[in-house]
Parts: structure tokens; C-alpha cells; sequence
């Protein structure tokens, strides 16, 4: 037991410094088991904090540090740290795999996550983001002089890459893009500036975030599952469809929903089947990989879930493969890269991981995790085997 106590101390002794490295802020400290955690909204004077999530082990020194970027209007305790996620309440997600491969874990969350809607401006794009994520990790290099990866989902994973082609330093040796897409070719990438033309004007009217709104479908299906809900059932428009039949509706052919970004999915948001009955109470679905109580854990996780639309503008302008308003400078990215998709998520768009190999960068592996959705890559009962495995 003294020496369970003793790692224990340990542990928080790392956290200790490293708080005091980062900055001020109101800390909160989570021990588990062989494992503690630091969570520190950084008070910077900004309207919302960017939130510090640092997961350490007890019982051994990191070899590395590995920055984990959640996707658009998520965090890093849904995405990553999910309560009853992959392996259930034992906590097998993805952090604490990686917590155990040896890396130090840092989660970095934007500002929005715990903003208003009205504290979200519209120079809330991708340059704003990265900053926020250089000023972490200067301070934590600048402490511990350690090899870092980045390592993002969905847009966060486009973050990774962008932060990569700034970043310069020698320690930076590996970036994961977690199914991501850009930028696409033909039609695609036509259909993209379509997209980001979309949200620069939403901008230019005033319109500065963006809510994605599965947080509240997910709970209604949880908490009522037979109530009608206001969403139109697409066999009779005049009918409705029940909380869970929109919800599982909405997470397996996410493609299928309006909206200017549905369409990036190959089908959706997880891997399942929805068939229509003769009534909405009569629709037959299931999830395969992810049940609903873990998309209910992730989403009951979030802050505000916003996103902001000039977020959404630049990551458009990335997928369009515009070189002007906003691009990745691909040639510059030269650490070691591992692409993974999923087959329904984001699909088999390698033209991002291709234009890094003919920059001069031959380190770059891309691959598609088949029968995977975009979520199932971080929450699915099997993602450690089928998907983490592969980085």
C-alpha cells in the first residue's frame, strides 16, 4: 500500500509542475487507478478558457507526449476519456491506451466548449485554434523536453496537421489523423467550396456558430425513446419520428440529414442499419459497433457542443483545397504521419496524406478501417483492436 501512495505522489508531483507551467487557473485533480489526472481551464483573460486535460501514470516516467485534439464541438472528455466507452466503465479509451504505450496524455480543449454563444466571434477559425494549441505545448516543451505526437479526430485531426507544418521542433516525431478528409478532388472538392462559400456567409450575416444538435436527439432517445419527436418521418412527412428512431436515424445515415456538411460522411456518424416500418413506432434499427449509452456518455461530456462557423469556413476551405482563404501547407509537414478513415465515416479520400509524400515526407501511412463509422473510430466496443491498433 506504501507503495501504491508513493507512485500516487509521484504522479502528482508531475501534474504539480506542470500546472505551475501552464499558468494560472482554477486546477481539479482526479485520481484512478495507476493513473491521475489534472484538468485546468487556463485563465488567460479570454471571454472562455482553453481547458488543459494532462492524464499521467503513476507508476512510471512518460517516454513522450501525445496531444490529443477532439473533433468540431467536442472535448477532450467526450472524445477521448469517455465514461463507459470502448471496454466499458473500466475506462479502456483511447487516453488510457495511450497512457499505457508510455506517453504523457494532453488534452487540449477549445474555448468554445465552455463559452456562450455570444462569446464566440467570428475570428474563431483554424489560425485561432492553432495558436491556442502552441502556446500548450511551448510551455510543456519548454518543461520536459520530451518527443510529442499530435493526434486529432475529425477536425481536431486536421488541427494535428496543421499544427505539424508550423511546428519545427525536433521533438515533434509523429502526427495521427483520426478519419479526417482534405483536400477532396473533382466534384468533391467542388461540392466543398460550395461548403465553405455556405459559411462565409453565414459569417458575413452575423452567424458565428454552429450547432450540431446530436447532444439533444441523443438524450431524448435515452431518456423517452417512444416519445414523437418534431422531426418529420421521410416514408409520411406528416408523421414524426420516435426520440430513438431519429436518433439512430441521424447517427447511421447522417449523409442523408440537411445541412452543408452532412455530406462529407460516406453514411454516418456510426455503423448500424435504420429500416422503415409501416409507422414511425414500427422502424426496426441498431448500432454496431457503438451502443447508445456510450454516444450518450460522450455527448453528456460536452460544454456548450458549439462550433464555430468560421471553424467550419476553414476546414471547408481545406477539404475545397483552397490555397487562398485558408490551406495546409502539406509540403511543410515532416514528422512521421498515420492517416486512418473509416470506410462509413469520412471514407477512402487518401489526397491529403498523397500531396505530404510529394512534398519529400515518405513517412506517411494511410489506411480505412472498413465497416466503421466516424464515431465508432474513437467509441466502438472494438476500436482499440480494429482502429487503435493501427497507430
Amino acid at each position: 500500500m506504501e507503495h501504491r501512495h508513493g507512485d500516487a505522489a509521484k504522479g502528482t508531483g508531475l501534474l504539480s509542475r506542470i500546472e505551475r507551467a501552464l499558468g494560472t487557473g482554477t486546477a481539479a485533480y482526479l485520481p484512478g487507478a495507476g493513473w491521475i489526472r489534472l484538468t485546468l481551464p487556463l485563465d488567460d483573460g479570454g471571454p472562455a478558457p482553453v481547458t488543459v486535460d494532462v492524464v499521467a501514470d503513476t507508476a512510471r516516467a512518460p517516454q513522450g507526449i501525445v496531444y490529443l485534439l477532439p473533433g468540431g464541438g467536442l472535448n477532450f472528455a467526450a472524445d477521448f476519456f469517455t465514461p463507459g466507452g470502448p471496454g466499458g466503465p473500466g475506462g479502456h479509451h483511447l487516453a488510457h491506451t495511450l497512457r499505457r504505450r508510455g506517453f504523457l496524455v494532453v488534452g487540449v480543449t477549445p474555448r468554445e466548449d465552455a463559452a456562450a454563444a455570444a462569446d464566440i466571434t467570428a475570428d474563431r477559425g483554424m489560425e485561432a485554434y492553432r495558436r491556442d494549441l502552441s502556446g500548450v505545448v511551448r510551455a510543456l516543451d519548454s518543461l520536459l523536453e520530451l518527443p510529442y505526437t499530435y493526434a486529432g479526430h475529425s477536425a481536431g485531426a486536421l488541427l494535428a496537421l496543421d499544427a505539424a507544418s508550423h511546428d519545427t521542433c525536433p521533438r515533434l516525431r509523429r502526427v495521427v489523423a483520426l478519419d479526417t478528409t482534405g483536400p477532396y478532388t473533382g466534384e468533391l472538392a467542388e461540392r466543398a467550396a460550395a461548403t465553405r462559400d455556405a459559411y462565409a456567409t453565414q459569417l458575413a450575416q452575423g452567424v458565428t456558430t454552429v450547432d450540431p444538435g446530436l447532444a439533444a436527439v441523443v438524450a431524448k432517445a435515452v431518456a423517452d425513446p417512444d416519445g414523437v419527436s418534431a422531426a418529420p418521418w421521410p416514408p409520411d412527412p406528416s408523421l414524426r419520428f420516435t426520440h430513438a428512431g431519429l436518433a439512430h436515424f441521424a447517427l447511421v445515415r447522417t449523409a442523408s440529414l440537411p445541412g452543408p456538411a452532412n455530406w462529407i460522411y460516406v453514411r454516418g456518424h456510426a455503423a448500424g442499419s435504420h429500416a422503415f416500418g409501416s409507422s414511425p413506432a414500427e422502424d426496426r434499427f441498431t448500432l454496431a459497433h457503438t451502443p447508445l449509452p456510450v454516444w450518450h456518455a460522450a455527448t453528456s461530456a460536452l460544454g456548450s457542443g458549439l462550433v464555430p462557423t468560421a471553424l467550419m469556413r476553414d476546414l471547408a476551405a481545406v477539404w475545397a483545397g483552397d490555397g487562398e482563404l485558408y490551406a495546409i501547407a502539406w509540403d511543410r509537414i515532416r514528422a512521421e504521419v498515420a492517416w486512418v478513415n473509416t470506410e462509413l465515416g469520412r471514407g477512402d479520400h487518401p489526397r491529403g496524406a498523397e500531396l505530404i509524400r510529394k512534398g519529400g515526407n515518405d513517412r506517411v501511412s494511410f489506411g480505412v478501417v472498413p465497416g466503421y463509422g466516424h464515431g465508432d473510430a474513437v467509441w466502438g466496443s472494438r476500436a482499440a483492436a480494429d482502429v487503435w491498433s493501427r497507430f
